[in-house]
């Protein structure tokens, strides 16, 4: 069975490879044909480059990884857009390197710029769409068990009945010993028995797989299950609970040849960090350079439109809570920064009609590059917020001073998922912090790019956005 799923993985990612290939060669090509001085060894060498970086570059990005569970717009096709900008990108700047810019039409690369990556999303979505027929009507799909009525049992199961594509079936649930406080199971997942039977599913091989979900006080009950399972031939996962989901994303090291568990501690290593803050820098200036005429022309309309400072400052916590001024442009007719702040709400009467549209674009986000050049921020990382929140929400939410282990930054992975904006509950705050933590842990130059495109293309159009 493991054999059969390692070929289907290999088969897949071979399919991804050529039709990738197929479309960025077979464009190129179709589009020199229209070009007056057709160069087909030219054009035939850099479509061949352009496939074999695209592939390079798609290891790093995870085009060519199993989707099952990704979502397809939200995450695939920002992966793919950036693994083709990168590509184009490196390719334009080698042409002009070695000066052979005249054999090539500027009408053919534009077209391939723009119709390549169409062309890719669309591919990959009727190949989803697919291997997505094929599983509803039971082909390639996975029957799981879940041993475990707990509440992160329960929210794994609602997760994937929200996502028929990824081929897995509930077949239904074992019951634990004491599985703590008694929750309801809804009518459509089957009871399936007590751990014995489980047991002896996993011993013939009744399911493909067989997920183990016992609650935090469970321990030694999982313990013994791990041991028990161990001889058997259904491949067994294990559900953390809250508990263990900490320490499964602590890093390990080792002092005085003694194991240490590094459960909150600084996420990017030496290395990582210093790639993090070349790609401030590198961007940082180059945003710059690009919107200083922009810059200008908001300044000029501050200082026109209100009284008071075209710059507004306030103390926020950065990296491990050191304080510093972030900087925005003044969008309101106060500029507070005591104890108690209050939030930006829709249709506040301190916010004057130059700063409601800078809010709204945010616009009045542009000088925090400055911050970003000085050191106190990153472009991508988690919002900071001012003193006095941090204050006030360190005691309602737990762990919430951790999201400043890292820099923080002009946009966030919060913020493209809709958690920009006023915090009037604390469900807002929690999510918000929820995800900052997930960016946090899953940090990367990928991840960071990803963010930066979405939020140019997200922030003309975001309703929590005032």
């Amino acid at each position: 069975m493991e054999h059969l799923k390692v070929n289907n993985k290999i088969s897949a990612e071979l399919i991804y490879r050529s039709t990738d290939t197929l479309i960025i060669l077979g464009i190129l090509l179709l589009a020199s044909l229209h070009s007056s001085t057709y160069n087909i060894q030219g054009y035939l060498i850099i479509g061949l480059a352009a496939s074999l970086l695209f592939g390079l570059i798609g290891r790093f990005t995870d085009i060519y990884t199993s989707w099952s569970g990704r979502p397809f717009f939200r995450d695939e096709v920002i992966r793919l857009i950036v693994t083709w900008l990168v590509t184009f990108l490196f390719l334009i700047f080698i042409i002009f390197v070695v000066k052979t810019s005249e054999d090539y039409s500027r009408f053919v690369l534009i077209s391939w710029l723009f119709v390549t990556p169409v062309l890719l999303i669309s591919s990959r979505y009727a190949l989803r769409i697919l291997q997505a027929s094929l599983k509803r009507i039971g082909l390639n799909n996975h029957s799981i068990a879940i041993a475990g009525i707990t509440k992160q049992g329960l929210h794994f199961a609602q997760m994937i009945d929200s996502q028929p594509h990824a081929g897995f079936q509930i077949a239904g649930f074992y019951h634990l010993e004491d599985d703590g406080p008694e929750l309801e199971l809804p009518r459509h997942y089957a009871r399936l028995g007590d751990a014995n039977a489980m047991k002896e599913a996993a011993r013939t091989g009744e399911w493909d797989q067989i997920y183990l979900a016992p609650s935090s006080e469970q321990s030694l009950l999982s313990k013994r299950l791990i041991n028990e399972l161990a001889d058997t031939i259904t491949p067994i996962r294990l559900i953390p609970d809250d508990f263990t989901n900490t320490l499964l994303h602590s890093r390990y090291m080792e002092i005085a040849e003694t194991p240490i568990l590094r459960i909150y501690d600084a996420p990017l290593s030496a290395q990582r960090a210093f790639v993090k803050r070349l790609e401030d820098l590198f961007l940082g200036m180059l945003i710059l350079l690009l919107v200083s005429p922009l810059m200008l022309g908001i300044a000029l309309a501050i200082k026109l439109s209100s009284r008071g400072p075209i710059l507004f400052k306030q103390s926020r916590h950065g990296l491990r809570g050191e304080t510093f001024q972030v900087l925005k442009f003044r969008t309101m007719t106060v500029c507070e920064n005591g104890k108690h702040i209050k939030q930006a709400t829709r249709n506040d009467c301190r916010i004057t009609r130059v700063g409601a549209f800078l809010r709204k674009t945010s616009l009045d986000e542009l000088p925090q590059f400055f911050n970003v050049l000085q050191g106190h921020m990153s472009i991508v990382g988690p919002r900071p917020h001012a003193v006095a929140h941090n204050e006030e929400y360190r005691q309602l939410i737990p762990g919430y001073m951790r999201r400043h282990l890292m820099k923080p930054g002009i946009t966030g992975w919060a913020q493209v998922n809709g958690w920009r904006g006023e915090t009037d509950t604390l469900f807002k705050m929690e999510k918000r912090v929820e995800l900052d933590m997930e960016y946090i842990r899953s940090w990367s130059l990928t991840l960071d790019l990803r963010i930066i495109f979405v939020t140019a293309f997200k922030t003309l159009h975001d309703k929590n956005a005032y």
